[in-house]
């Protein structure tokens, strides 16, 4: 008789059992699978020897995940009993969600979504079990093969096994790792949200199937807040609020390439003077590498056996050369240019390089997702004793961008080695303690992310968190032992020989077009004061009034202070609505009484009317906005 034990409080005793029916000897009604030391069990695995359970919630990171997962299960039944033509590709939990790509028989609209929710909550209603079962691949073919499953079939022809596990839910069956909740009944609070289009296998050369996303929490409530925040996600999207607000253009002549308004080159000018400021406070010296380079140097590199699919090519002269997807190369180049001692280092390049990759069309976003960009790259050449200081510098200098600055939160990840990394694994191990050992010895929180690093180095990441609560992966610190080997660089040592220098690649924004695009959405369009493209708009009452306002915006563009003059023939109260819409931060109201005492009558985008106030008082309010510059 074994001892099966939850949490070292409840105990059932029995020769063998499962972990569904232990969930119904201890109705556990919240439970949506249960786990053993740290890892989910499937629902009808045996177990016969003393064990120690733990429920697994849906309030927790792995609940989550196996909530999202069983439904895009429940999902794909429910569009199986409305369309029984259908053809399942793959259902996978994502972040926040789920998907799953299928082949309709016709095409659906968003509007069907409702039918499909509604036969969802018929079935979770049902409390359908979902069993697992493991069966030979062969025996899996010939399942699918007769239920015309030709997606499934393909899937299975890839597995490297000689068994797969497929789950029977009712009169749906699919191929599945698993693991998955116990029955159809713990999904009660879900949503599905949107349609897309998504081409089998990621390969635009393949059928596009139709893709459905959907949401789904362990409480009502967490639900209405995630569709709350999407609502918000919406009205922040930086699409919609760079086209109204004159910021930046795509067209179909250059899909993922963003052409930039003048009120956009403000912001992007802006931020890259406080790049340079920052970086020149902080002992970089900037350089500019060019943008096409010889095939001979992204061989040498690496890049051309791990990077080539993502590379844009061309031919001058007869020769092949590649246009750059990253500057490191360029940086090493720069570097060999001459000797260096180790008196020089460490050498810290910065480079504002200008990069091209190529992304498949389905996955471009606006400024979050192009084929174009602008990477706030350095390239940091120094000893092996001062990896570890150089990294908390750099860490130093992500959390003043990130908190003092731009006031977001943020969590770090550490990526290790990857399957295709290239090196010494012995190398690889050093680097990767280095960048531990900074995280730890600054006290800094860190997420391990296992195989996820670069294939010349292991990494730290930065992720953002936006007011919303959504994240943003910006910033990186890359620890490379490689690419010094490859090219061969060296400084002369105080012993007179030469030495291997260590090279750290980091970003601070990463994306300088992406980072725009995430404060758009952050600050939904109403920039801080030092970004704001206008600082500052005049809104004379009318017409009589414009000679004044002339002289004040002469004024205030020798103050610096970015000013535009509204002359329309309108009321003051559309024109006070319309600066409004474009986020301006202050609005100076002329009329017949500031135009005799040489005033104006001040208006801030929040707080409202701020009285009135002369040309040089207002000058010296500007003047205590916060400018990081």
């Amino acid at each position: 008789m074994a001892s099966f034990t939850l949490n070292g409080e409840k105990t059932y005793e029995a020769e063998k059992i499962t972990p569904r029916e232990l969930v119904s000897v201890w109705h556990l009604k919240k439970a949506l699978a249960l786990s053993v030391k740290g890892e989910i069990v499937d629902c009808d695995k045996q177990f016969t020897e003393d064990t120690d359970f733990s429920q697994v919630l849906g309030d927790t990171e792995e609940g989550l995940a196996l909530l999202r997962h069983s439904t895009a299960h429940l999902m794909a039944q429910a569009v199986l009993h409305l369309y029984p033509e259908a053809k399942f590709g793959i259902g996978p939990a994502i972040k926040d969600g789920f998907y799953y790509d299928i082949r309709f028989p016709k095409s659906i609209s968003e509007e069907d979504l409702a039918t499909i929710e509604k036969e969802m909550r018929r079935l979770s209603e049902a409390k359908i079990p979902l069993i697992r079962s493991v069966i030979s691949k062969s025996e899996a073919l010939k399942i699918f093969a007769q239920k015309g499953e030709d997606l499934k079939t393909d899937l299975i022809e890839n597995i490297d096994a000689e068994t797969v596990s497929i789950y029977a839910q009712g009169d749906f069956c699919d191929l599945c790792r698993g693991p998955h909740v116990f029955d159809t009944g713990r999904i009660k609070f879900f949503k599905l949200l949107s349609l897309a289009g998504a081409y089998w296998h990621g390969d635009e050369h393949n059928e596009m199937l139709t893709r459905i996303y959907g949401t789904v929490f362990a409480s009502e409530a967490d639900l209405k807040d995630h569709l709350r925040k999407l609502e918000e996600a919406k009205a922040r999207d930086h699409r919609k609020l760079g086209k109204e607000l004159n910021l930046f253009s795509i067209h179909n002549e250059g899909p993922g390439f963003p052409f930039f308004h003048p009120k956009g080159m403000v912001i992007m000018n802006s931020l890259q003077q406080f790049w340079r400021n920052e970086h020149a406070r902080r002992g970089y010296v900037e350089v500019k590498t060019p943008m096409i380079l010889d095939r001979s140097l992204w061989l040498q590199s690496g890049h051309w056996d791990h990077y080539k699919d993502n590379m844009y090519f061309t031919t001058i002269d007869e020769a092949p050369f590649a246009i750059k997807p990253m500057n490191c190369p360029g940086g090493i180049l720069i570097y060999k240019s001459d000797k260096h001692s180790y008196k020089e280092l460490p050498i810290r390049m910065g480079e504002l390089g200008f990069v091209h990759r190529h992304e498949r069309s389905g996955a471009l976003h606006g400024l979050m997702r192009v084929r174009a960009f602008t990477q706030d790259d350095a390239h940091i050449f120094c000893t092996k004793e001062q990896i570890k200081d150089e990294i908390k510098a750099i860490m130093d200098l992500e959390n003043y961008v990130y908190t003092k600055v731009f006031n977001f939160k943020y969590f770090v990840e550490l990526s290790t080695r990857p399957e295709d990394s290239m090196g010494d694994p012995e190398l690889w191990e050093l680097a990767e303690t280095c960048l531990r050992e900074a995280l730890e010895e600054t006290n800094t929180p860190y997420k391990l992310n296992p195989g996820d690093g670069a294939f010349y180095g292991p990494k730290i990441d930065f992720h953002l968190e936006d007011c919303i609560g959504r994240t943003w992966q910006c910033g990186t610190i890359q620890l490379d032992f490689q690419m010094p080997e490859k090219f061969d660089i060296s400084y002369i040592g105080q012993d007179g020989a030469e030495h291997r220098p260590v090279m750290l690649h980091r970003t601070i924004m990463g994306s300088i077009e992406r980072f725009m695009g995430i404060l758009i959405e952050n600050y939904a369009g109403a920039f801080p004061y030092w970004l704001s493209p206008v600082q500052a708009k005049i809104l004379p009452v009318s017409e009589a009034f414009n000679d004044y306002a002339f002289d004040v915006i002469k004024e205030l563009k020798q103050a610096g202070i970015r000013t535009e003059i509204d002359t329309r023939d309108e009321k003051l109260g559309k024109k006070i609505r319309d600066a409004q819409l474009e986020k301006v931060p202050y609005m100076l109201v002329i009329g017949a009484k500031e135009a005799e005492t040489g005033t104006v009558a001040l208006r801030h985008r929040s707080e409202g009317d701020k009285g009135s106030m002369t040309i040089k008082e207002f000058i010296a309010l500007t003047n205590t906005e916060f400018n990081p510059m």
